[in-house]
């Protein structure tokens, strides 16, 4: 029908449903070539291998 909301939510079951949008922390690994930082399953920005 409409897109009014029949029931009133409370902050905490707000809180508790928006607990997941939060944004993940990048891992960094080690290039095994250069030894510098790499994100998983990408080429390294410093020497382009892996």
């Amino acid at each position: 029908m409409g897109g009014v909301p029949v029931k009133h939510h409370s902050k905490g079951k707000v809180g508790r449903r928006r607990s997941h949008l939060a944004l993940k922390k990048r891992r960094l690994f080690v290039c095994k070539s250069c030894g510098g930082p790499k994100m998983a399953h990408r080429a390294c920005l410093q020497c382009g291998k892996e």
